[in-house]
């Protein structure tokens, strides 16, 4: 079997062979796909398939059926607005042109089923994917600028996470970055100045972050104990501590964020806070 493929462009049919067309209100890919399929079974002659993509009007439907009149011609489609169905199945009945409705005897059937009222919003599916997309590049983004690397980046970030070791940075990102947010993160120690960058970007794209002194001692000593060090070094010192958070929350104010305590804040709680402040500056 010769399958040939085009997109209609309007007026008469691509070939004079047999042809279907594969009609949708989105990007058609799937009739496309369906026609292909049914095409691959039949080995002689040949059929040409035709892509009839963003079906938004009867008066399209109506120069599809003009250019399938007078020969051998089926139309495939996956429509899903009700009012271009019916004009389609009216002329369908009208014309005496054998069509096939590849989405809705799913919809029904599902409908039926479940009890669940479609939506009958056309190229659903491919918003599903953007979204899939955008949270890829979201997840890849928090890895790439996890920790201060590559300060550049930061400019390109939707939010930029500041504060200092063991305030949950990092899983605050990678959540942010579920929700399709490009999150950096930068850690402030007293001894390394803060990147340039940050005080180049707006500061309502840039959120500090504390805890409580006693609850990163705490945070901090299990941390130590798991890598097998001595609990009692600098980095989990209350002091030292005490001093690391003063520093930070100076490079807060200079900047002139907002600042988020998370002693007591679940991951969830913290980023649905941070969202809000992204969604509210926008």
């Amino acid at each position: 079997m010769d399958v040939f493929f085009a997109f209609y462009k309007g007026g008469t049919a691509v070939r004079k062979g047999p042809v279907i067309y594969a009609l949708s209100d989105s990007i058609g890919e799937t009739a496309e796909l369906v026609a292909r399929a049914t095409a691959s079974q039949f080995e002689s002659g040949e059929i040409d398939i035709v892509r009839v993509p963003y079906i938004s009007s009867i008066e399209q439907i109506e120069n599809i059926f003009q250019a399938a009149a007078g020969q051998p011609a089926l139309i495939c489609h996956t429509i899903v607005s009700p009012d271009l169905r019916v004009a389609l199945e009216n002329l369908a009945d009208k014309m005496s042109i054998t069509t096939v409705d590849i989405m809705g005897p799913m919809i029904d059937s599902v409908q039926t089923v479940t009890g669940f009222i479609p939506k009958l919003k056309p190229g659903l599916i491919h918003q599903l994917d953007q979204e899939y997309f955008k949270r890829v590049e979201a997840i890849e983004f928090a890895v790439k600028y996890d920790d201060g690397k590559n300060p550049n980046g930061l400019l390109k970030a939707d939010i930029v996470l500041i504060g200092v070791s063991r305030t949950s940075k990092t899983p605050l990102s990678m959540y942010l970055a579920h929700k399709r947010f490009k999150a950096a993160n930068v850690p402030l120690v007293p001894e390394i100045c803060p990147p340039p960058e940050l005080f180049e970007m707006p500061s309502d794209r840039i959120v500090g972050l504390v805890l409580n002194p006693l609850k990163l001692n705490e945070i901090r000593a299990e941390r130590l104990r798991i890598m097998g060090l001595a609990p009692g070094a600098s980095y989990a010192a209350v002091d030292r501590i005490i001093e690391e958070l003063s520093y930070a929350r100076s490079v807060m104010n200079k900047i002139g964020c907002p600042i988020i305590d998370v002693s007591n804040k679940a991951i969830e709680e913290t980023a649905n806070s941070i969202i809000e402040i992204i969604r509210s500056k926008r």
